[in-house]
């Protein structure tokens, strides 16, 4: 199908004002030096960490809140007395936040929402796998066929298996009456139907038409049931036909990337012709640390005597066998000394002459990294600012931990990523898309997202039209999960971790309690608009919840999109999806603060494509419950969120012309009680998470529909020039097309080119620029659409005069 066109400039969503200006709080004055914010300890409490509102006056007070590391979520909304966001905070942060004046409001999600959603995920694992160790179960609780209008027959079938999981697919087939073969009426995916969140059978979600009524229909189970059962004729009322069943929903947990990854490898071995499985060239680090123990409380007098060691080699490599004694010697003017016993390191604290331990903390470090046994397993540090002057106590043997708690499903080698191709035609020669997932590992939404996609185009391929064309005539490539190694930390570790794992800080913020402040945040460690270059948004502190990195594509999970976009050049669509908010969002991304210096924008052309194909994908979006992203938080990111120094989508725009999206998955939900929209967070209970995921599907579904729209589109756009004023001395006019297409124009006579003047918006959301003339003026003109169709078959690059012509006047005003 191709996108309906627009002859106008989608003026009621341009006039539409991106925020109101509020006055300054007075309380939000400059403070006297930086703030600096406490510290996440890691504890199984995860030190009451929680994600609070926070309203500012204005935008400066979100830069404020970013320059200092506030982890901040991707959500902005205006409200009566500025703009709130919603932060990631302890309670320390919290309080100290409120201290210098912002307006720290109450909590959305705390860690009892948390363990809300790992006891719900630990109960349907665990369902997954009773059941799949043996065949299920299956029940059947009906099988009829029946007429309706003009004796069209119809057949529905319900079938119940005791295995309830989402990866259960039951198959029907019938045959075509009383003695013919098995099979031979045809052959059918059942849809897996859920109510509150719960299992309740399969079924075809609307009937199946068939040409002659079965006798017996054969059901069979991915998990190895099967039964046979008698259809039998309905004999109620007959109901109108629905068109073919499309089959949906194959998710019912939230994942992790082990298993999100492993469900895409499957679909590949189920789906062989239609899929394959791309392995991205660049592993990444690892669900790993380094081994660490520490001593001393590192807090008031204690601060001088805190000092803490760190293996070489990582937990999972060995460094959580080794354990540390410092030991009392018991005997008067002992030296210190250092020393290995097997997997046990023994520091033999000095004393005095009367048998009191000397040992200072600075000397403790210092003995250990001179040892040549010792230094080889570990690296003493002192803890931060302590200047290691206080005399450490004597400990019995303390091992040394990782800390991770994943189980022992989640390897902690580097993680190989993989990206699950999916089209008929693999070579390179149709239209590609990319669509990947979890860069923040927190969205839990995410991942499943992209995994409910994946599976709707594999198995409705042989049984739904449309999906049989998308897959026909798209390249499509999805990755459901950008940051493996950071999402299993959040999954099992601590739930609010955005970034990846790897520790980039020196000794003075790598103790024990910094562990949940470490890692790069992915979406700001790209190469365009990126904090390196001086754009707003990226944190160069190794411990900012939006640390940029070392470098510009310093990580490997950056690396990999990166690779994707340029081994298949075919690509010409990209969708990152993230949470939470309910967003839809297209470069520019990043400015600088100074002056406010957005990226280039771009061209009228394509900013228009981009509006008009939000219609189509933001209505698939609401197809599924009803939901409707907002007018304000849609447009580029710039305008309706803020500024993502180093983002995705800005890299594949400027750097190969990849017309990107963001989503963020999850809006507002409308409490007509309270006449109030309350935000969902990063992980809200699974049957919200699951609602999300589905319709943010049909939105990756309406995104596929717009780039087949355009590797289909060979029809030419029309414009036409409209005078908008005049006067005894000047004539100001514009152009309108058809649909979204840029302009080409001159005003001297000259043949239009491709470097001749390109009409420009007139601001933001304004549609398109008017020019002036002072004299009578011969304009010649042509369009082109983004699929390269040009007006009239016209070649800019030829000799043809095939453009458009039309004489502008000036001295009529009638």
């Amino acid at each position: 199908m191709r996108i309906p066109r627009r002859a106008r400039h989608y003026a009621l969503l341009l006039a539409i004002p991106l925020a109101v200006t509020m006055s300054a709080l007075p309380a939000l004055g400059a403070p006297a030096s930086q703030p600096v914010t406490p510290d996440r300890d890691s504890s199984t409490a995860q030190n009451g960490v929680a994600l609070m509102r926070i309203v500012v006056p204005d935008k400066s007070g979100v830069d404020k809140l970013d320059a200092m590391g506030v982890d901040l979520a991707e959500y902005s909304k205006p409200v009566d007395n500025g703009i709130e966001v919603h932060a990631v905070l302890s309670p320390d942060e919290t309080e100290n936040l409120r201290d210098q004046g912002f307006d720290v409001q109450n909590p959305i999600s705390d860690q009892g929402d948390y363990h809300a959603n790992m006891r719900a995920r630990s109960q349907a694992v665990a369902i997954e796998a009773a059941d799949a160790a043996e065949a299920d179960t299956l029940t059947p609780l009906r099988a009829e066929w029946f007429t309706s209008l003009n004796d069209q027959r119809f057949l529905s079938v319900e079938v119940k298996s005791s295995a309830t999981d989402a990866q259960t697919v039951l198959t029907a087939s019938w045959d075509s009456g009383k003695g013919t073969e098995p099979g031979s009426g045809g052959t059918a995916t059942m849809s897996r139907f859920t109510d509150a969140g719960e299992y309740m059978y399969h079924r075809f979600s609307a009937p199946l038409a068939i040409t002659e009524a079965p006798a017996t229909v054969t059901v069979t189970s991915s998990r190895g049931g099967t039964i046979t059962v008698p259809v039998t004729k309905w004999l109620g009322d007959p109901v109108k036909a629905p068109s073919p069943n499309y089959v949906s929903d194959f998710v019912d947990h939230y994942m992790d990337p082990t298993e999100v990854t492993d469900r895409v490898v499957g679909l590949a071995k189920e789906f062989p012709k239609i899929s394959e499985i791309v392995n991205l060239p660049y592993k990444t680090n690892g669900y790993r640390r380094q081994a660490q123990a520490q001593f001393g409380t590192g807090s008031g007098t204690a601060l001088a005597s805190t000092f803490y060691v760190t293996s070489k080699t990582y937990g999972s490599k060995g460094g959580n066998d080794l354990s540390i004694t410092l030991k009392n010697p018991g005997a008067n003017s002992a030296p210190l000394s250092v020393a290995v016993n097997g997997k046990e390191l023994v520091v033999n604290l000095a004393t005095d002459a009367s048998g009191a331990i000397t040992s200072t903390a600075g000397q403790v470090v210092n003995a250990i990294n001179a040892n040549a046994a010792v230094s080889t397993l570990v690296t003493a540090s002192l803890y931060r600012t302590s200047n290691g002057t206080g005399v450490v106590a004597a400990a019995p043997a303390t091992p040394l931990t990782d800390g991770l708690k994943a189980p022992a499903s989640v390897s902690r080698e580097p993680f190989q990523m993989k990206a699950i191709r999916i089209g008929k035609h693999r070579d390179g020669s149709k239209t590609g898309v990319f669509l990947y997932c979890q860069e923040h590992a927190r969205e839990w939404v995410t991942p499943i997202t992209c995994v409910e996609t994946a599976e709707r185009l594999l198995r409705n391929y042989a049984r739904d039209a449309n999906t049989k064309k998308l897959v026909n005539d798209l390249d499509i490539f999805i990755i459901p999960t950008m940051n493996p190694d950071g999402a299993h930390y959040s999954m099992y570790d601590y739930n609010m971790q955005r970034k990846n794992m790897v520790n980039y800080c020196a000794a003075d913020n790598s103790d024990p309690a910094r562990r949940n402040s470490w890692g790069v945040d992915l979406n700001r460690n790209f190469s365009v608009g990126s904090g390196f270059d001086g754009y707003t948004g990226g944190s160069t502190s190794c411990t900012g919840e939006t640390y940029s990195g070392p470098s510009e594509l310093s990580e490997p999970e950056t690396r990999n999109e990166v690779w994707l976009a340029n081994k298949f050049k075919n690509i010409k669509f990209a969708m990152n999806t993230h949470s939470y908010g309910g967003y839809f969002m297209w470069p520019p991304g990043a400015y600088k603060s100074a002056g406010r210096e957005v990226l280039p924008r771009t061209d009228m052309g394509t900013e228009n494509y981009f509006w008009n194909a939000s219609t189509h994908i933001l209505s698939a979006v609401q197809d599924w419950r009803g939901t409707g992203i907002q007018p304000g938080r849609t447009g580029p990111v710039v305008d309706v969120l803020y500024s993502a120094a180093g983002n995705s989508a800005d890299e594949f725009w400027y750097n190969n012309g990849i017309i990107g999206w963001d989503f963020e998955v999850g809006t507002d939900l409308y409490d007509p009680a309270t006449k109030k929209y309350n935000a969902v967070g990063f992980q809200p209970p699974f049957s919200e998470g699951h609602e999300e995921a589905m319709e943010f599907s049909n939105g990756q579904i309406g995104i596929l529909d717009v780039a087949r729209a355009y590797d289909k589109d060979h029809q030419q756009p029309t414009s036409k020039l409209a005078v908008t004023d005049a006067s005894a001395t000047s004539t100001t006019f514009t152009f309108t097309v058809d649909e979204p297409a840029n302009i080409y124009y001159t005003l001297d006579g000259s043949r239009p080119t491709m470097n001749s003047p390109k009409l420009a918006a007139a601001g933001m959301r304004e549609g398109a620029e008017k020019i002036t003339v002072h004299k009578n003026t011969v304009v010649q003109w042509f369009s082109m659409d983004l699929a390269g169709n040009y007006e009239r078959n016209y070649k800019p690059d030829g000799n043809g005069k095939n453009y458009n012509k039309q004489n502008v006047t000036v001295g009529r005003t009638n």
